[in-house]
């Protein structure tokens, strides 16, 4: 299916230049470079730096305001590696940006879309070593309410890999465009069945979670430039086929962030029972959890910032773990090369 999205993106990218007017063509540069060390405790297979840069660049045909057609690439270099880019994923797909829909079919950038899902659903690795959702992405918007449906295959099936797809939703709330009250919520669950040839012994898996959280922002309504805490549940949906039915861990979690300045401060408390999600973070298997991160953004300039992150995790039975990041994102924003007309 990809191929052939693949395919029709290019064809549609020179073909139609010649065809349609009051189109143009853009060209947008982003990327970021990344220094995260873990020292986990808990989990020392876990305990290691990621560094590296990720640099994507791609053109887009807009044949009007609404209707694209984006074609590229993000590649990975991490540092000290060889070869230079470890990894390059292709981005290729079509976009449809109206008053109150965004629709998007290919393999496109996950950054801005689906980065603000909890760390408990989508550990943060994924902005290293996974940028891109190569599926569908369809949101609707509009001033009080915001909801995203998506399904991203991770794994095509073949006589040795696996079939694997995540597919989830997401949204948030605010019944007063001024009001403080929000409610937010996110699920995702992973379907994970064997390759094409069959495995003894081996089970479809199905693996998700859950939130719903409560919140109030009041945003530049105290002496801090953002202020807001959230609370609610959580679960986890864990079953095997054929073994067992649907787990169910549950639990509650709560948060709090402030920033005033260059300095922002972000705790996370969770309490209920673990919980084992796939491309979760893992310190939400154990039944009680705080993370605090103590946040410096030394320079935000004309499209680039830089951040500091020096995280705190802490569970029963283990010393506390730390982690320290550093990490440089810039966009260019999409720049007009040519404009065509009739």
């Amino acid at each position: 299916m990809l191929k052939k999205l693949y395919l029709f993106a290019i064809i549609t990218f020179i073909s139609s230049t010649a065809a349609l007017a009051q189109n143009s063509l853009d060209i947008h540069f982003n990327g970021m470079g990344f220094l995260d060390n873990r020292e986990y405790k808990p989990f020392v297979l876990r305990s290691r730096t990621y560094s590296g840069v990720r640099t994507e660049l791609d053109m887009g045909l807009n044949i009007d305001s609404v209707h694209h057609f984006i074609v590229g690439a993000n590649a990975l270099h991490e540092f000290g590696a060889q070869p230079y880019f470890v990894k390059v994923n292709p981005v290729a797909y079509y976009s449809y940006t109206g008053k109150n829909w965004l629709f998007n079919a290919g393999a496109f950038p996950r950054e801005g879309l689906l980065d603000d899902y909890p760390r408990a659903l989508l550990n943060d690795t994924l902005r290293y070593y996974r940028p891109n959702v190569e599926g569908l992405l369809a949101r609707y918007h509009n001033e009080h309410f915001t909801e995203t449906g998506w399904i991203d295959w991770v794994s095509r099936q073949t006589d040795t890999e696996r079939e694997e797809f995540l597919f989830g939703f997401s949204g948030k709330y605010r019944p007063s465009l001024f009001g403080p009250f929000y409610v937010s919520h996110y699920f995702l669950l992973l379907h994970d069945a064997g390759p094409g040839i069959p495995i003894p012994n081996d089970h479809i898996q199905d693996n998700g979670g859950g939130q719903i959280r409560l919140g109030l922002d009041f945003s530049h309504k105290t002496f801090l430039d953002s202020l807001s805490v959230e609370a609610g549940g959580m679960m986890s949906f864990e079953r095997t086929r054929g073994v067992d039915g649907f787990q169910k861990p549950k639990g509650f979690i709560a948060n709090a962030y402030l920033s005033w300045h260059k300095f922002a401060l972000f705790d996370e408390f969770y309490k209920g029972d673990g919980s084992h999600i796939i491309y979760g973070d893992s310190f939400y298997q154990y039944k009680t959890y705080n993370r605090l991160d103590i946040i410096y953004t030394p320079f935000l300039f004309n499209r680039i910032k830089g951040q500091f992150i020096l995280s705190f995790h802490q569970v029963p039975g283990s010393a506390m773990s730390n982690q320290e990041a550093f990490r440089v994102t810039f966009d260019l924003g999409r720049k007009t090369l040519l404009k065509f007309k009739d």
